[in-house]
């Protein structure tokens, strides 16, 4: 007989309490604490017909004795995705997928389902199949080994699995499934963590690699439980502004490969298509050269990306000064024009300063600090920067130029996109010999004014 206790669970961290608090004691969040009703039955585990077969009885063994193999990777027809993942989708692993409403998570996994070459089942929970074949018709025209199922319940997928043995499965969304084996409502804490733990289950007993959606939250985690992201092999996030057509996909936590990886889409009406070479794209073609715009050269990852800076300073006429960036972070920006008004003596504090990225993308990498100042003062001055010079350098407060790392990477792809001079810090060491592009050492600020303007 199954027995129905109340828990009350915190909806951000998941922890499980005894009675209703204001406050959750593990995450310190304030009225996160909500009612749960759950059911524990005698056997939880998917059913698919294997309820007979004996589990095999661990034992602890040397770490010495244990034999390693090369795992074998199922390739995608997408190379990016490839790369993010660490060579292809390993068999027997949980992969969530996590981004912003409308960013085109459902159209990146059905597309990656509909060109797989092995047999592939597409849960959805959240559209019917005459919505999902009406996008299908967009993306591909040649989709045989696709099968597409409308389910929220646990139990009834996993028959339908029984039946169609599939090679490759996706959910969409893990916030849309429920099981039986808990009496809450879908979405709730304890639903998601039991429905994620049956897939785990049935993923790591049948080998059969399992990609879930997982939906965010405002603040741009993924919604459910911070355990969610513990139980799962492999966690993406899909990112961009849904008003620019690229995409950047990036590994938060991969157990079987590297998290430096990124893969960069276009969003087009056809699908999404796969950008091998981002650099060309995100600098403008414009032949009129104006001023305010720098090229700074910055590594996401383990790809090197040459992203164009865009910088407008003008005077503040409501009094107090107006700060304001797109894609770069607002409190670098305010160090950055303390250190040009302290260190350089250009006086920036009763003047608008507005800063933008093009392309839509948002880049950490301190390398591009030395692009920002020079795409400040080439808009203060308002004399224009060669548009065959780009930049990598990280400013510290007292206004020095500090050295970054894969200095060599950097300079190989600006030579490689055709820029004829670099500015660097001094105190980088490079490896790079006979490099035809001319690189200029920088100590301080004061060195780039002169560089740049003269």
């Amino acid at each position: 007989m199954a027995k129905t206790t109340t828990t009350f669970y915190c909806q951000n961290c998941g922890t499980s309490f005894a009675k209703w608090q204001g406050q959750c004691t593990s995450c310190n969040d304030w009225n996160t604490i909500a009612e749960e009703i759950t059911q524990k039955e005698a056997k939880k585990s998917w059913d698919i017909g294997n309820s007979s077969t004996k589990r095999r009885v661990a034992k602890p063994i040397k770490i010495a004795d244990i034999q390693t193999s090369q795992e074998v990777r199922m390739k995608t027809t997408s190379k990016e995705f490839n790369r993010v993942l660490g060579g292809g989708i390993v068999p027997g692993s949980l992969t969530l997928l996590g981004g912003e409403p409308g960013i085109g998570k459902s159209t990146l996994l059905l597309q990656l389902a509909l060109k797989l070459p092995f047999k592939t089942l597409y849960v959805s929970g959240e559209e019917s199949a005459q919505q999902i074949k009406m996008r299908a018709d967009r993306l591909t025209k040649d989709a045989d080994n696709c099968l597409i199922l409308t389910e929220t319940n646990t139990q009834h997928i996993f028959k339908q699995i029984e039946a169609t043995n599939p090679d490759f499965i996706v959910i969409d969304s893990i916030q849309t499934l429920h099981t039986d084996f808990v009496e809450s409502s879908a979405g709730s804490i304890s639903q998601i963590r039991e429905c994620t733990s049956e897939l785990i289950q049935f993923a790591k007993e049948t080998s059969t690699p399992v990609l879930l959606i997982g939906h965010i939250t405002k603040d741009g985690n993924i919604a459910g439980p911070k355990i969610l992201e513990h139980m799962v092999d492999t966690v993406l996030q899909f990112e961009g502004d849904r008003n620019h057509v690229y995409r950047i996909l990036r590994a938060i936590k991969n157990r079987f490969g590297s998290t430096q990886e990124i893969g960069i889409f276009e969003m087009l009406g056809n699908g999404l298509r796969e950008v091998s070479n981002p650099s060309e794209i995100l600098i403008s073609k414009n032949s009129d050269q104006l001023s305010g715009n720098a090229i700074a050269v910055s590594i996401e990852g383990m790809r090197t990306l040459l992203v164009e800076i865009q910088a407008l300073v003008s005077t503040a006429v409501y009094g107090t000064p107006q700060r304001s960036t797109t894609g770069y972070n607002a409190k670098r920006l305010n160090m950055l024009l303390a250190v040009l008004e302290k260190r350089a003596g250009f006086r920036l504090g009763a003047k608008d300063v507005f800063l933008n990225i093009t392309g839509g993308i948002s880049v950490d990498d301190p390398a591009i600090d030395l692009a920002v100042v020079a795409a400040i003062l080439s808009s203060n001055e308002d004399i224009v920067i060669d548009k065959n010079i780009c930049l990598a350098g990280e400013v510290g407060l007292s206004g020095e130029i500090r050295p970054v790392n894969k200095i060599d990477q950097r300079i190989l792809e600006a030579e490689k996109l055709g820029f004829t001079r670099m500015l660097i810090s001094k105190h980088n060491k490079i490896s790079v010999k006979k490099n035809k592009i001319e690189l200029v050492l920088v100590s301080k600020i004061e060195d780039v004014v002169s560089e740049l303007l003269g």
